[in-house]
C-alpha cells in the first residue's frame, strides 16, 4: 500500500456535527477550470450556506455543472481552492467528504442490475462501521418515500424510466444524510408534479439546516425556491444575490441573448420569468 493511501486510511475520521444555520459549509475562492486548452470556468468566488438554497443558473455552456463538479472535488482546478467545512478539499479523505457532502450528477448510470432499494442503500456507505449505521433502514425507507419510489424498491435500476432513475438517484443522495447537498439538474427528467416535489424536498432539507446547491434551467423555479441565485455567463459569475435582486429583465435578457420579461403573478405575487415570444 502506498504512503498516500496509508495516510488516508490512518487519518482519524471524526463524525461531523450539524453546522448552525448561516454557517458557510463550502467556499469557492477564485476557482477556474480548463478543458481542452480552453477556460470554461474563470475565477469564481462563491459561498454555500447552511439553511439556504443556492441555485446556479445560466445558458447552456455557462459553467453551471462545471462549477458544481469543482465544488464536489471531481475536477482539477486551474486556479483557486474549494473549501469544505473550513478546510481545502485536499485535506479530507474520501470518506470524510462523503459524510459532509452528497452529490447528485446529471446522469444516473449503474453498471450492474442492482435494485432500486440497493442503489438507495449505497448512499449509506459512508456511515459503515460508525454508530450511524444503525439509522440505515430508516434513512433508506424515508428517502424512498420522500421521492415516491418505494413501489420501485425491487425493480432493477437499469429497467427504470429516466424519471424513475432520477428519483431513485435523488433518494440515494437524501439517504446519505449530509449537511451539504450538490444537485445537478435534479428536475431535468421529471414531470411537473415531481419537479415541484423535488424542490419542496430541497426546501425542507434547507429548513432543517442543510446547505443545498442546485443547478436549474427553469428560472421560475429558481425564483420560487432559491434563497440565493448565482447567474453564470461564459464561465464567469455575472451576478449573485436574492432572486428579486438578480433575476431582472435587463440582466437575463443580456445573459440569455433573448428578450425576457420578469413580472409578478397577479394573484400570488410570485416572481415569474417569461421569454418574450413573437
Amino acid at each position: 500500500m502506498s504512503r498516500t493511501l496509508t495516510r488516508a486510511f490512518a487519518r482519524p475520521h471524526a463524525l461531523p456535527e450539524d453546522p448552525p444555520p448561516g454557517t458557510v459549509t463550502m467556499r469557492a475562492r477564485q476557482v477556474s477550470v480548463d478543458r481542452g486548452g480552453r477556460r470554461v470556468l474563470d475565477r469564481v468566488d462563491l459561498e454555500v450556506v447552511a439553511g439556504r438554497i443556492l441555485a446556479l443558473v445560466g445558458p447552456n455552456g455557462a459553467g453551471k455543472s462545471t462549477l458544481l463538479a469543482a465544488l464536489a472535488g471531481e475536477l482539477e482546478l486551474a486556479t483557486g481552492t474549494v473549501e469544505l467545512d473550513g478546510r481545502t478539499l485536499g485535506h479530507w479523505a474520501v470518506v470524510d467528504m462523503a459524510r459532509r457532502r452528497a452529490v447528485l450528477p446529471q446522469t444516473h448510470d449503474v453498471g450492474f442490475p442492482f435494485t432500486a432499494h440497493e442503489v438507495v442503500t449505497m448512499g449509506r456507505a459512508p456511515w459503515a462501521r460508525t454508530p450511524r449505521r444503525d439509522h440505515d433502514p430508516a434513512a433508506v425507507s424515508a428517502a424512498m418515500a420522500a421521492t415516491d419510489v418505494t413501489h420501485l424498491a425491487q425493480r432493477p435500476f437499469p429497467a427504470l424510466s429516466g424519471g424513475e432513475r432520477a428519483r431513485v438517484a435523488l433518494a440515494r443522495v437524501l439517504a446519505q444524510h449530509t449537511t451539504t447537498l450538490l444537485l445537478d439538474e435534479p428536475t431535468a427528467a421529471l414531470d411537473l408534479g415531481h419537479q415541484e416535489a423535488v424542490l419542496h424536498l430541497a426546501r425542507d432539507r434547507a429548513a432543517a439546516g442543510a446547505a443545498v446547491v442546485v443547478v436549474l434551467h427553469d428560472l421560475g423555479i429558481a425564483a420560487a425556491y432559491a434563497d440565493t441565485v448565482a447567474v453564470l455567463r461564459r464561465g464567469q459569475l455575472a451576478a449573485a444575490g436574492a432572486p428579486r435582486e438578480v433575476l431582472t429583465t435587463e440582466l437575463l435578457t443580456e445573459v440569455y441573448q433573448h428578450p425576457v420579461e420578469v413580472i409578478d403573478h397577479p394573484v400570488t405575487g410570485a416572481q415569474l420569468v417569461l421569454p418574450l415570444r413573437r
